[in-house]
């Protein structure tokens, strides 16, 4: 989990496209990061999905919860790391890292998490170039992660944050857990060839 910060554009969740929207933002993310999409049947580079949170914390298990459903697409090319049974979280998090980048030495990291922010902007979703400083939200000193990061604003932040993630709404993190893994699946099989191969990945 993070505070969001920075002035980003939201995907909102109620939105009846979301889903495609945030496929059209993850893709051009990935293609200006050089990934070209439906130009080859082989793949370029592996991909990897590292969704982080606990599911200890309501607010907290959005990566997770992405996780869960992203393995069952069963995508070649793509690795996820972090679901319920087996998830990513401050305790893990730079071992988890450091397995995934020594297995996927050339990988196109995508990181998934929960994040904090405004009354308005809770149930969106926001997609962005470059890594995301989990934990910060819980001043937690925790490594960078991802080429690209895609963001779900579980609640308000500022105050008693661990209080607001254990008391956050389950059906606003299960609305936008679906619509950004509908969002990677759609955009990963713009990436991706027509086989198919497990992409379950643990400790």
């Amino acid at each position: 989990m993070r505070v969001l910060l920075d002035n980003k554009g939201y995907f909102k969740s109620d939105d009846k496209l979301a889903a495609f929207k945030v496929a059209r933002a993850i893709s051009e993310t990935m293609e200006r990061a050089g990934l070209r999409h439906r130009k080859s049947i082989a793949r370029e580079r592996t991909i990897v999905v590292m969704c982080i949170g606990t599911d200890r914390s309501t607010g907290d298990s959005l990566g997770p919860l992405v996780g869960n459903m992203l393995v069952k697409y069963k995508m070649n090319g793509v690795h996820v790391y972090g679901t319920l049974d087996y998830p990513v979280h401050a305790r893990n998090l730079e071992e988890t890292l450091l397995k995934a980048l020594t297995l996927h030495p050339d990988a196109y990291l995508v990181a998934v998490d929960a994040s904090l922010g405004t009354l308005d902007h809770v149930g969106c979703i926001s997609v962005g170039n470059g890594p995301i400083k989990p934990g910060a939200g819980l001043k937690k000193e925790l490594p960078a992660v991802g080429d690209m990061h895609i963001t779900g604003v579980v609640n308000t932040g500022g105050f008693m944050d661990f209080l607001v993630l254990q008391s956050t709404r389950l059906s606003v993190v299960m609305k936008m857990a679906d619509i950004i893994a509908r969002g990677l699946h759609m955009a990963f099989s713009e990436y991706s060839s027509v086989n198919f191969q497990d992409t379950y990945n643990v400790l």
